[in-house]
């Protein structure tokens, strides 16, 4: 079990690094990167620092200063070392700490994943299980219903509608008015229980769908059809059932969860949550280069920690399941 843990650790470093290598060579081998060109072009990112008609002497100082002249290798070379020691730079546009920025954003977007999160599980299984037990009844029909239509609906447009009807015709929601659980609870459940219903109605949907197509597979089981041809009560089966059906669930749960704290870049954009995905638009609309980085470090990591704990919890819940 150690050894399979540390294996995957070694794995996820790997990959962490290829994912901030291809980010890296997006921003400066690909047209529009930010480092200076080969025939001698200026740096975009230090021009535009330098601001209206400036002068060449100002964009040299700013590109050295930044590191921006040196080459793609050597940059890269340094930003991996210092982000070993926990450096991930500062901001070419506010010269804020790209660690504390991320940092002071995690709140809101921890917030809005895990609440969406709950209130998707609340929903999803519990319809999804109701389903395969009722199997073509109207209560089926009814659930197959709603998840068709959950996912047909995308989450820029559903909350849209929802702003439009909860804040501009009812007034029981006000769109920007985001407040930390710890500074003031009752604003911030106030602003965040309409982004949690909104994001978790696609993946309410997808949960739905899951759950019963892998409950109705493990009710065709030999081992099912024996348990109740042995007369074993009906609860106890369903039981039975649950725990392996469920078991796929966890997977998709936890890369869900990984990816979301990385940052719900169209639900923090609608609803105005300073949240990471937030922090991400905004610095690649300006090309902030330390600050993309270091979103989208902290976003890999995110879904490479998920997925290694769903693989060691994965044991657990199915003793079929055995590290090698």
């Amino acid at each position: 079990m150690l050894q399979y843990v540390i294996r995957r650790l070694l794995w996820s470093f790997v990959m962490v690094m290829l994912v901030v290598m291809v980010v890296f060579l997006i921003f400066f081998v690909l047209p529009g990167g930010t480092g200076r060109k080969e025939d001698g072009r200026a740096s975009p990112v230090a021009v535009m620092m330098a601001g209206r008609n400036p002068r060449p002497e100002l964009v040299k100082n700013i590109e050295e200063r930044l590191g921006l002249d040196r080459p793609v290798y050597v940059q890269f070379g340094r930003y991996v070392w210092n982000a070993l020691h926990g450096d991930l730079g500062y901001s070419y546009q506010s010269q804020i700490d790209v660690r504390e920025a991320v940092f002071h954003r995690l709140p809101a977007t921890a917030s809005l994943a895990f609440g969406a999160s709950i209130v998707w599980l609340l929903i999803g299984i519990p319809i999804g299980i109701i389903s395969a037990l009722k199997r073509r009844s109207l209560l089926d029909r009814g659930s197959m219903l709603f998840a068709l239509i959950g996912v047909s609906m995308p989450t820029f447009w559903l909350g849209l509608i929802a702003i439009f009807y909860f804040d501009s015709n009812l007034n029981v929601y006000s769109v920007g008015d985001y407040a930390s659980i710890t500074d003031n609870p009752a604003q911030w459940f106030a602003t965040m229980w309409l982004p949690w219903l909104v994001l978790a109605v696609t993946f309410a949907a997808f949960y739905t769908r899951m759950v019963r197509g892998n409950m109705l597979e493990v009710q065709s089981e030999d081992y099912i059809r024996t348990a109740r041809a042995k007369g074993l009560k009906e609860r106890s089966v369903i039981r039975h059932i649950l725990r392996s059906a469920l078991t796929p669930v966890v997977t998709m749960y936890g890369l869900d969860l990984g990816i979301l704290l990385g940052g719900a870049i169209i639900t923090e954009r609608i609803f105005n949550i300073p949240g990471i995905g937030l922090l991400a638009v905004d610095a690649i609309s300006s090309s902030d280069l330390p600050i993309i980085l270091g979103t989208t470090l902290f976003a890999a990591m995110f879904v490479i920690l998920a997925n290694l704990i769903v693989d060691v919890v994965y044991a657990s819940l199915d003793p079929r399941v055995r590290y090698s």
